[in-house]
């Protein structure tokens, strides 16, 4: 994906810039750099990082950097990038997507929030009860504008598409990196045993693996194996599935699997919404406020509960959702909400206005 540059407005670099989240920030107040050439002639990775800022400096081609995931940067580093944007007046803006870490320790993590804090960069939060969960991170409120991640899909992207027809069996969609906080493994194991209907499917699109998921008690062998002894599992890999492959996806599906341990925030519960999806999804963090934003308008996911009980009955938990949800998934047609759509697409301009407040008001 490359972004369009828009005459004049702010020049805004994503830290990273892979998600749809990030590309869908542009209007005639600002614009992304990631993927455009500045003037030393180099582009700027849509996944860039600290070092290579801090390597293409001075930050003067530049007037916002927005951070998003600060996991994977080292922290001296990213005190030195926060220093040189201070030096050459360029405004940084967090989004705490994830106030619990997706890797590392959740130490590492606290210090880079609280290195954040103190360097009094501007926040965004998602919702409201995420604010609440980083004043007791932090030891105080933080001023943070709480802006929702509003849709994954563009409305206007889904205009002409509908979702493929349905043979007699639902179908599933799982899809997503191999992290610890997401089980792909026992949820593939629960579904293939539990869901007894030789015609539904389960579509596992995934990112492709690195050595340290077959490593140190990686899961990836496994998972290869049990999608093998399943003719109705489909595993599709891709480098990193284009936001039109996962479109194409969710369009050939009627529910999307969301099995997660811990997490803050959820794109793809945002998607499953966006493709009229039913989420079966992990009742975590922030995900039941994401719906209650939109209640009335979506289907209600069917939830599980893994935040209490003993681990060993985590299955048992997904399983009766599963069964739940395979009752709600008739032979009705789950066509595209062409209504939610126009809704989407209005919350999408409160959401840009939002960010250019956040991008050009008072530090």
């Amino acid at each position: 994906m490359t972004a369009v540059l828009r005459a004049g407005g702010m020049r805004v670099v994503h830290l990273p810039a892979r998600t749809p989240y990030a590309w869908k920030l542009q209007s005639r107040d600002f614009h992304i750099l990631n993927g455009t050439e500045i003037p030393s002639g180099d582009t700027v990775p849509a996944a860039v990082n600290a070092a290579w800022l801090l390597e293409h400096g001075p930050l003067t081609w530049l007037d916002v950097l927005h951070l998003h995931h600060i996991d994977f940067e080292e922290l001296a580093t990213l005190e030195r990038l926060l220093d040189e944007c201070l030096n050459h007046g360029v405004d940084v803006v967090f989004t705490a997507h994830d106030v619990r870490p997706m890797v590392g320790s959740a130490e590492d993590f606290t210090a880079r929030l609280r290195m954040l804090h103190s360097a009094e960069v501007s926040w965004v939060c998602l919702t409201e009860g995420s604010v609440t969960k980083l004043e007791g991170v932090l030891g105080e409120r933080p001023n943070a504008a709480v802006i929702p991640h509003g849709y994954v899909a563009t409305p206007e992207s889904l205009a002409d598409l509908e979702r493929e027809s349905r043979g007699p069996g639902a179908r599933y969609l799982m899809f997503g990196a191999s992290r610890a906080s997401r089980d792909q493994l026992s949820t593939m194991a629960n579904w293939s045993l539990g869901i007894t209907d030789s015609h539904s499917t389960l579509h596992v699109l995934l990112r492709a693996f690195s050595p340290a998921d077959f490593l140190d008690g990686g899961h990836a062998p496994l998972l290869l194996e049990l999608a093998g002894r399943d003719p109705r599992i489909s595993l599709t890999m891709r480098p990193y599935p284009t936001d039109e492959q996962v479109v194409r996806a969710g369009l050939a599906s009627e529910s999307l699997l969301l099995p997660y341990l811990w997490g803050s925030h959820s794109g793809q519960l945002e998607l499953a919404f966006d493709l009229n999806l039913l989420p079966i999804c992990s009742l975590t963090g922030h995900l039941h406020e994401q719906y209650e934003r939109h209640k009335g308008l979506v289907e209600e996911p069917e939830w599980f509960d893994w935040s209490q009980g003993h681990p060993n009955l985590f299955g048992e938990i997904f399983l009766t959702a599963l069964e739940k949800a395979a009752a709600r998934l008739d032979s009705r047609p789950r066509r595209l909400d062409r209504e939610f759509l126009d809704y989407r697409a209005q919350e999408h301009r409160t959401v840009l206005d939002a960010y250019a407040r956040v991008y050009g008001g008072d530090r």
